[in-house]
């Protein structure tokens, strides 16, 4: 999260509340990025990084609950609130179900908007601070380090490629237990098809002739699921 300004993507098909609210938020500290249909906020956010999302429920070409659960399949924590004419239960709970954080109904005030994005901010902060993640991790003989796409062993050193380690990282993550592949294609990949499955298994591969130095360490295939780390000893916290 950016010590100055929040980069923030706003998605709003009517022009004048969009640039109304642009002009606000930017007054109030935040970077805005304004995006007039879904489609356009989709293409913004796999662009850039965002601290906060504001989506609009009724949009063109790709309505806000679509977006967000767009959002949601490579981003679980982005801050997710939902402007919409509705003030129907059925739509809030569908909103908070996708993963929405809040849900701000039309007409609202500026301020009512301002005090909202404060009081998610301040949870998701409090979030960050109490669980950072983790980029290093243990097993076997190996230690990794994600941030510098490292895989270390005894007086070995092997740099792996960006894919490599966001995939080493993520089978850490779920070591001993199963790293779904869907979920994987989405995160690192961020479409999930016939290519994109096609390129992780060479990638897999890749891995396994890595840690085949260890007789201890395996990466199982969980057939119709995704991938098993399998390891005797625990990863370290």
């Amino acid at each position: 999260m950016s010590s100055t300004k929040t980069k923030l993507l706003l998605a709003e098909d009517d022009p004048n509340l969009g640039l109304l609210l642009k002009e606000y938020l930017f007054i109030k500290g935040h970077d805005v990025t304004l995006c007039e249909n879904g489609e356009l906020a989709w293409e913004a956010f796999n662009k850039a990084e965002y601290d906060f999302c504001i989506l609009d429920v009724m949009m063109p070409k790709l309505d806000g609950f679509s977006l967000a659960r767009n959002i949601r399949q490579i981003n679980q924590s982005v801050p997710i609130l939902f402007l919409t004419a509705k003030s129907m239960k059925e739509d809030k709970i569908e909103g908070f179900k996708i993963g929405a954080d809040d849900y701000l109904t039309k007409p609202f005030s500026m301020e009512e908007l301002q005090l909202r994005i404060d009081a998610i901010l301040r949870r998701y902060n409090s979030g960050i601070q109490s669980k950072k993640e983790q980029n290093e991790f243990d097993f076997g003989i190996f230690h990794f380090d994600h941030k510098l796409q490292v895989l270390n062993y005894e007086n070995e050193e092997i740099r792996l490629t960006s894919k490599e380690a966001d995939l080493l990282k993520m089978l850490c993550e779920n070591i001993n237990d199963v790293m779904e592949r869907d979920e994987a294609l989405k995160k690192i990949w961020r479409e999930s098809n016939y290519f994109t499955a096609r390129s992780m298994d060479v990638y897999i591969t890749k891995l396994r002739k890595y840690l085949k130095v260890d007789p201890s360490i395996e990466i199982k295939n969980i057939h119709g699921k995704g991938y098993r780390l399998i390891t005797q000893t625990k990863s370290k916290v």
